[in-house]
């Protein structure tokens, strides 16, 4: 199974993440390992994305789950080519306060990034909240300028109402790295009882309605 945590910069996603690698069954990976190119891009991270679903399916042959942190949503991660081979998806959406992740921006590289960039992070965290409640969020952000092979047609007509997007919404505002792990932990543990149970919303076989 894929576990997925998605969010803007400084939301606090690698520190929690690492924080599971102990538990049983589990690996856990940062998007960013495979180096990120100048002038990276959404059709760059997509196909990143489904480069890092055929990682995970290589683990998947071999019992494991993966969780994967990064800066990729729901939707790109359904409607990556490999995405239908995957035996279950869960996500979670990593978020904090503007005031926060502002104040996180100035103090992990000060000076490394200008008012726009930071402006930038801002309203992609806006967006990335949007798209966790709701697929029909400005779905045009990921799919305007994206690679021409993902799969947009196997979720753009759901709502919000429909059971298949799940994301769980951790904020870490306020909250200490031991206590968003724990968290994080939780939502885990949840997700694998859920597969366990037959009851995980994006089970393979369960959610795909065109390929």
């Amino acid at each position: 199974m894929l576990l997925t945590i998605a969010g803007s910069s400084c939301s606090g996603k690698t520190t929690a993440a690492r924080a599971c690698a102990e538990i049983e069954r589990l690996v856990v990976h940062d998007f960013d390992e495979i180096g990120v190119p100048a002038g990276a891009n959404t059709a760059w991270r997509q196909r990143s994305t489904e480069e890092w679903i055929q990682r995970v399916l290589r683990y998947q042959a071999e019992g494991l789950d993966v969780l994967l942190t990064g800066q990729s949503p729901l939707g790109e991660v359904l409607a990556s080519p490999s995405a239908t081979a995957l035996d279950g998806i869960a996500a979670c959406l990593l978020d904090v306060a503007d005031r926060v992740r502002r104040h996180r921006l100035d103090n992990r590289d000060p000076g490394k990034w200008d008012a726009d960039a930071k402006r930038s992070f801002l309203g992609w965290a806006r967006w990335h909240r949007g798209h966790a409640v709701d697929p029909r969020h400005q779905p045009e952000v990921i799919t305007a300028a994206g690679w021409q092979s993902m799969r947009w047609s196997r979720w753009n007509t759901w709502s919000a109402t429909d059971r298949r997007w799940t994301v769980r919404i951790i904020d870490t505002t306020e909250r200490s790295v031991e206590q968003t792990a724990a968290d994080v932990g939780q939502w885990i543990a949840g997700a694998r009882v859920d597969f366990a149970g037959g009851q995980l919303s994006l089970a393979a076989g369960t959610w795909t309605t065109a390929s």
